[in-house]
């Protein structure tokens, strides 16, 4: 059964069609990549996916524990909760906010006292808040963080921040992973460390991966299976070979560039 199953999907804004009858599914463990062209609507599909917009037709359903559920039109918290997390294209962290705390606010949404144990302080509010800072330094150390963890988010340099918010997804604890662009402004060095650790996080984390991605090394490199979107619709979907000899892909946006990937 797969992790994410959509079908049919379409977003349309007056009389423009960003995303047109997408069908798509990403089995448990997979990595998968997302490509096209500007425009092509990519992140509608992701901002659809995670429940910042509504769709005009079509269903997402997601499994969890056996169990599938349709998430179409739920808010993004509740469909965070549900186990689908997300980083952007353009870095939103809480900037003025500590490292640490970037963490820890992520892990809130997973806590077990309640209102009354907060307000009073009582031993379980006590005894949650104790595990839920040893887990965020955890999850810090992982990505080198944990040595600037009282440091402001918007005082650390662009490649830290990247990481930074792929670390605060993960303290949701997802069983279904977006990444929107990670190696967006990185250099070469910088890029190929995250190729590195994208395929480690999936391992460690148990996860499902779906990513977007204009660097077509990285993706030829990491990812098992690549869909092509071209405005909106689905034109390829394939292993990083047969798209590389799609002439419909090569056709449509990539030219000779996917060719000497």
């Amino acid at each position: 059964m797969p992790i994410l199953s959509v079908n049919k999907l379409t977003k349309s804004f007056g009389g423009l069609t960003a995303v047109s009858n997408v069908n798509m599914e990403l089995e448990q463990g997979e990595l998968v990549g997302l490509i096209g062209p500007n425009g092509a609507g990519k992140t509608t599909l992701f901002n659809l996916l995670t429940g910042v917009y509504v769709p005009s037709s079509g269903t997402i359903t997601l499994t969890k524990d056996g169990k599938s559920k349709p998430i179409h039109g739920l808010k993004p918290y509740t469909i965070c909760k549900e186990g689908l997390a997300r980083t952007f294209q353009n870095i939103r962290l809480f900037k003025d906010l500590t490292v640490l705390d970037n963490v820890r606010i992520a892990m809130n949404q997973n806590v077990k006292y309640g209102l009354a144990s907060s307000f009073f302080h009582l031993p379980s509010h006590r005894k949650e808040e104790e595990k839920l800072l040893h887990d965020a330094i955890e999850l810090l150390k992982i990505f080198k963080l944990d040595h600037k963890k009282d440091e402001l988010a918007k005082n650390l340099p662009y490649g830290e921040q990247r990481h930074l918010e792929i670390a605060r997804a993960l303290a949701t604890k997802p069983i279904l992973l977006l990444l929107d662009e990670p190696a967006a402004g990185m250099n070469p060095a910088e890029t190929a460390e995250l190729t590195e650790l994208i395929g480690w996080i999936r391992e460690k984390f148990n996860l499902t991966i779906l990513l977007i991605e204009h660097d077509m090394s990285l993706v030829m490199k990491i990812c098992e299976r690549i869909y092509v979107l071209d405005y909106g619709v689905v034109i390829a979907n394939g292993t990083p070979e047969e798209i590389k000899n799609n002439k419909r892909v090569i056709e449509a946006y990539l030219g000779e560039e996917i060719s000497n990937v």
